[in-house]
């Protein structure tokens, strides 16, 4: 196995937007495919015909492609083990259940629903295996003449693992150890179903593994059940020399409680659980996503990577370059991870911190051309760099800085009565002339220096003053650092304002 190049898999089914919990399962398996030097491949399971929803496939490769998430690989991506949609590499897959069929390690069954429901109420917790198959309608029961028979007929029937009971098997798992699961419990999983001539996941998923040669199978808690059918699938198959090494994700659990997160969590609290907005085709419900959300992608991974995984140190920020480089298996949690989403907006936060001025700026453009204001880029990014300290997303800007943009057409009733003095009229045309005379106006240092030296010569009170100019230029209290709003704004919409303010405040 160490000598095998490493080759991972992403296998969504495309029933529905891709669930967060879905991206870390993707993300973690390109972590370990980059630094092992390995490739991922993207393959959609599309066996349940009456599961699928149009638009998710899409969805889900717009959604990893905009994480940053990307394939070697698979839909969309091409390769030499195409198809890689499992609904078009039906026809190799009657092979396989043939080769079961033969070696005596599958049979087939003829069992309607309604008689698999009649046996549930005679028999409490039914289960469809070794003490219960030889009271069904089988070909272990029917022979293989009466088989026959039933096929030619048209008769429809599944192909069922036999598994056989009182055998211990082993699942070497990179996360959880050595886990152990007596085959008494298992059931004879459907492989195979005539109606529609196509695999269950089961045996699609471990024929498909192993064609396109993956050797470490990184996947859902909820997939570990499934673990030991599969490691009997591949002894069946004569393939246990290349089964791969499998390593099963803790669960993302609730942000304040138990069980598993859903969407209805989101929904209730107020945070996305896909990763782009989502528009159910059947019923037309629109669900948020990170993207519109206004989350940065590489906040998302960041926030999504320690979600069960933990670097060993106190590292927090990491680059995807960075995280390709500490990810390993053995640092992830056996148990499930709580989904902070304050921590996520915390992340965010940071890398708006992190995006360089410009950056920003073009990000926030956008949104002022869409309320009609039409401004010179050199400003956005001044405005950009005293306000994002202060924003968790873009789109907070806009509340944040308006201001910048917008004259006061009326002033906070609150601020004015708290705020504008008896004196304060006087005061602000006293401070227009100083403003007035002040050369390097734009340097808000300078205009700092000399308004204060102003203020502290004539004994005036600092507070009274500044608080009534931060409401002459922006019309309530909020803001950054006065000089930096005059600095931006420029003398000539500066003295505008105040001349507004006198004028209307008296």
């Amino acid at each position: 196995m160490s000598e095998r190049r490493v080759r991972v898999r992403f296998a969504p089914s495309p029933t529905g937007a891709l669930h967060i919990g879905g991206v870390r399962t993707a993300l973690y398996n390109y972590l370990f495919a980059k630094q092992h030097g390995g490739d991922m491949v993207l393959r959609i399971e599309d066996t349940d015909s009456h599961r699928f929803v149009p638009g998710a496939e899409a969805y889900i490769i717009e959604a990893l492609e905009w994480l940053g998430i990307h394939f070697d690989e698979g839909v969309s991506y091409g390769g030499k083990y195409a198809p890689y949609r499992q609904s078009e590499r039906k026809d190799l897959y009657r092979k396989y259940v043939d080769r079961l069929l033969e070696a005596g390690k599958a049979y087939i069954a003829f069992d309607t629903p309604e008689e698999l429901e009649a046996k549930r109420k005679e028999i409490p917790n039914f289960q469809y295996d070794a003490s219960t198959r030889l009271q069904m309608r089988n070909s272990l029961t029917l022979g293989d003449e009466e088989t026959k028979r039933l096929i030619g007929e048209g008769e429809q029937y599944v192909v069922r693992i036999k598994i056989e009971p009182g055998e211990d098997i082993l699942v070497n798992d990179l996360i959880r150890g050595e886990v152990v699961i007596n085959s008494t419990i298992l059931d004879d999983k459907v492989l195979y179903k005539s109606a529609d001539n196509l695999p269950t996941y089961h045996l699609a998923n471990i024929v498909d593994d192993h064609l396109m040669e993956i050797t470490h199978v990184i996947r859902g808690e909820e997939w570990l059940p499934s673990a030991p059918l599969h490691v009997l699938l591949y002894r069946s198959l004569g393939w246990e020399d290349t089964m791969p090494r499998f390593a099963h994700l803790p669960l993302l659990l609730k942000p304040d409680g138990n069980g598993k997160l859903s969407k209805r969590d989101g929904d209730r609290l107020g945070f996305p659980v896909f990763p782009l907005e989502w528009k159910d085709p059947k019923t037309g419900d629109i669900s948020s996503g990170y993207r519109e959300s206004g989350y940065l992608p590489e906040a998302v991974v960041n926030f999504l990577a320690l979600l069960g995984w933990n670097p060993g140190n106190d590292q927090e920020i990491m680059s995807m370059d960075e995280l390709v480089k500490l990810f390993s298996l053995d640092r992830c949690s056996r148990s499930g991870a709580k989904f902070d989403y304050e921590k996520g907006k915390w992340f965010n936060h940071k890398y708006i911190q992190l995006k360089s001025n410009e950056e920003l700026a073009d990000l926030f453009i956008p949104e002022l051309k869409a309320k009609g204001i039409d401004t010179d880029r050199e400003k956005v990014v001044k405005v950009v760099a005293v306000m994002k300290s202060r924003i968790n997303f873009v789109k907070e800007l806009w509340d944040q800085s308006y201001f910048f943009f917008v004259a006061p057409t009326s002033y906070d009733e609150k601020t004015v009565k708290k705020r504008w003095k008896e004196d304060s009229a006087l005061l602000l045309t006293e401070l227009t002339g100083i403003l007035n005379e002040i050369e390097d106006f734009e340097n808000a240092e300078t205009a700092e220096i000399i308004v204060k030296e102003w203020i502290e010569n004539k004994g005036y009170h600092l507070g009274n003053i500044m608080n009534a100019f931060r409401l002459a230029l922006v019309g309530e209290s909020k803001g950054p650092q006065m000089f930096d709003i005059t600095s931006i704004l420029g003398k000539e919409e500066t003295l505008k304002r105040l001349s507004k303010a006198i004028e209307t405040l008296g």
